[in-house]
């Protein structure tokens, strides 16, 4: 899932991208029935305040949300989703979901269920180091070439590389080997890298995706 809409982000105009942090708050506004606080918003992310102002800011700078003062408390902001928000919500978690029907044919697979999906896995905040520990763990021989993480992750290079760079400085990974067709080095997991990546689908095992509700 994380693929696909990596993917889908590089294909929207720089100025229109969202991260996926910010993707997962549409969705959960969109799941919500009421508008939500910036502090439950920022508890749901597990994130500072000031880390979630700066996202729903954004938001609301390219006219997805609205935040208006709280009329209790001034001191809370209140996000809701624009209409023109919650048409991004349908259109981003549609064209995620083409991107993973066309990886996994699966009729199930709805651009709701996607919705779901996505504010689930809102829940953790996996940077692009963090998942491609995960891909090189699961792994058959716990290594991958620069180019098959570009391809598995749908990140693009650099990013991988710099990631790859910081995960060796940690010595959660190693180079070496010459991949044949690039002639470049593989990137090997390190057992404190397995440790670590242990760590991170103990936090994938906790995710619980919501049912959508029956209709009347």
């Amino acid at each position: 899932m994380r693929r696909a809409y990596n993917i889908v982000r590089q294909q929207v105009d720089t100025d229109q991208r969202l991260t996926f942090s910010e993707f997962a708050i549409l969705c959960r506004l969109s799941l919500s029935e009421q508008p939500l606080k910036t502090s439950k918003i920022a508890d749901y992310q597990g994130c500072l305040r000031p880390t979630m102002t700066h996202r729903t800011k954004h938001l609301s700078e390219l006219g997805l949300i609205e935040r208006e003062k709280g009329s209790l408390d001034r001191r809370n902001v209140v996000c809701a989703l624009t209409p023109t928000g919650l048409d991004r919500v349908h259109n981003l978690c549609e064209l995620t979901r083409a991107r993973i029907v066309a990886a996994r044919p699966s009729s199930r697979i709805t651009a709701e269920r996607i919705c779901r999906m996505i504010d689930a896995t809102g829940t953790i905040n996996y940077m692009a180091r963090d998942l491609i520990l995960l891909k090189l763990a699961t792994s058959e021989q716990g290594r991958s070439s620069v180019g098959e993480l570009v391809e598995s992750l749908g990140f693009l290079q650099p990013t991988v590389s710099m990631s790859v760079s910081a995960l060796k400085d940690e010595k959660l990974v190693i180079r070496g080997g010459v991949d044949k067709d690039t002639f470049g080095t593989f990137v090997i997991i390190t057992e404190s890298g397995k440790k670590c990546a242990d760590g991170l689908k103990a936090g994938l095992s906790q995710i619980s995706i919501s049912r959508a509700r029956r209709k009347a």
